[in-house]
């Protein structure tokens, strides 16, 4: 197995990739009773050594969800019915959760609400306010 390109600046090395294959399920006829197609692909986040602690935190709070109690991302594919094209599969996925986890997010830039905005928001309290008081009128002097 080669190493995984995530981006330009990261590459995962093979080593740090455990692979392992087991029965799929669904559709295949006997196929899916005799081979091993399917590709469970763990990366250890923290046992890593080419992600620096910055990366690795980054990764820790993104993904979380999806980590086992470990810190381990783990992947199932069973898409196709061949070994090799799941396995490229997962590795795929996986370089794609990494880049998107680590991809840097854009800053929030506070805006003011606009002057006419405010203003119909202002009105819609008004005209709710005097619907309110009068349908408290009305009541008054039912009773």
């Amino acid at each position: 197995m080669d190493d995984l390109r995530v981006n330009s600046h990261l590459v995962l090395p093979a080593r740090e990739l455990v692979v392992t294959a087991a029965r799929s399920g669904g559709p295949g006829g006997q196929n899916v009773n005799k081979v091993a197609s399917k590709v469970i692909l763990r990366f250890a986040i923290a046992s890593s050594r080419v992600l620096g602690e910055r990366r690795k935190s980054l990764l820790f709070e993104r993904l979380k969800a999806r980590l086992t109690t470990g810190g381990e991302l783990v992947l199932h594919a069973s898409r196709f019915r061949d070994r090799a094209r799941n396995l490229e599969d997962a590795r795929e996925r996986l370089a794609l959760i990494l880049r998107e986890a680590l991809q840097s997010q854009k800053r929030r830039v506070a805006t003011r609400p606009t002057r006419g905005s405010v203003k119909r928001r202002v009105q819609e309290k008004r005209a709710r306010g005097d619907l309110k008081r009068q349908r408290k009128r009305r009541s008054d002097g039912d009773d």
